[in-house]
């Protein structure tokens, strides 16, 4: 009888160990080979974008942060006016899980539009998304004031 139970206990215990070794694997985001920056979003491959002749994307990085009281992912766009004429963007965000989110940069016009070779950002949190996406599609065009 004692033999049966440190059998079993051996057995329960090696299952354990190969869940748990197995479970902290399942929560990495990045392949083999793909080393992201904390704050970088997506691999370039994964990037999708169509960006208007007027604007040139600065940056598109990612944290999380405290969201109606959950943990969320923000994406922070910084735009570059290379145009010769002030500018509001028009930002699109698509996610590879359906998500998205958008908006305008500037937001208000209250401090006016971004002048030429001026950049402006903007942070926008995605609810309810806990990883970094795998995929980004990113769409920036000018809109009129």
């Amino acid at each position: 009888m004692n033999r049966i139970k440190r059998v079993m206990t051996g057995i329960i215990l090696v299952l354990s160990a190969t869940g748990l070794l197995l479970a902290g694997c399942a929560g990495t985001t990045t392949k083999a080979g793909e080393d992201l920056a904390p704050d970088q979003c997506v691999s370039p491959k994964k990037l999708d974008q169509d960006i208007a002749p007027q604007a040139q994307l600065e940056g598109l990085t990612c944290s999380f942060k405290k969201f109606e009281g959950v943990d969320t992912l923000h994406m922070k766009v910084t735009v570059k006016n290379i145009s010769n004429q002030p500018q509001r963007y028009r930002i699109n965000i698509f996610l590879d899980n359906g998500k998205a989110m958008g908006g305008l940069i500037p937001r208000s016009l209250k401090a006016g539009l971004v002048q030429p070779g001026q950049t402006a950002s903007f942070e926008y949190p995605f609810i309810q998304m806990t990883e970094k996406p795998k995929e980004v599609f990113l769409r920036i065009t000018t809109s009129e004031p």
